[in-house]
């Protein structure tokens, strides 16, 4: 998963994560912009997990997704 691409077409994904993450609010995903490290934070303030549980989170979503043509 490209997260640069991810960082160009935050807009139209922020809806996916949104999805994985509802805790997180619009605010939040403002933020994070599409940036990882920024996603992984906002996970585990949110969750309050660990910073090894929200990269698992992530490479979980990021593995779903992977054949999504928006992500790469």
């Amino acid at each position: 998963m490209n997260w640069d691409v991810i960082e160009g077409n935050w807009k139209q994904l922020k809806g996916n994560v949104k999805e994985q993450w509802g805790k997180l609010t619009d605010d939040h995903l403002d933020v994070i912009a599409g940036k990882r490290d920024q996603l992984a934070g906002k996970i585990q303030e949110a969750y309050g997990v660990s910073k090894d549980e929200a990269e698992k989170q992530i490479k979980d979503f990021e593995d779903r997704n992977r054949d999504d043509p928006r992500y790469r």
